[in-house]
């Protein structure tokens, strides 16, 4: 079995534009997403090693945010996820895996978490 590091960004809120509904098309919905990214890691993590050894955090939060085409309409969440995904694995050839967890908060009516989880593989 090799060894991966496991990276997470978890419960960013962020407004895009989704949904399928006449009142979800006009305005960016608030999400809330999750990432987890499986990437190949080097044999040891001594207490000098650089951080090109890993990845920076902030490359995950980018992938869910900045990286996302402004005024571009998604119609499914999963779409969301699939281009959160595919940003990530573009970043960096050493992720191995993605999974991205969106939830839609606007949908809630007694605070439960409806949405989608996927997992991409490289």
């Amino acid at each position: 079995m090799d060894d991966r590091l496991t990276l997470e960004v978890h419960d960013l809120e962020v407004r895009v534009l989704t949904g399928i509904y006449s009142e979800e098309t006009q305005l960016p919905q608030p999400l809330r997403i999750s990432m987890s990214v499986d990437l190949d890691c080097p044999p040891r993590f001594a207490p000098d090693t650089r951080l090109a050894e890993s990845k920076n955090y902030l490359d995950l939060k980018h992938a869910a945010t900045t990286a996302l085409p402004p005024g571009v309409h998604f119609t499914l969440i999963e779409g969301v996820a699939d281009h959160i995904c595919e940003t990530l694995f573009l970043q960096d050839r050493r992720v191995r895996s993605v999974t991205v967890k969106i939830v839609k908060l606007a949908i809630a009516e007694a605070g439960e978490a409806i949405g989608v989880t996927l997992v991409r593989h490289r």
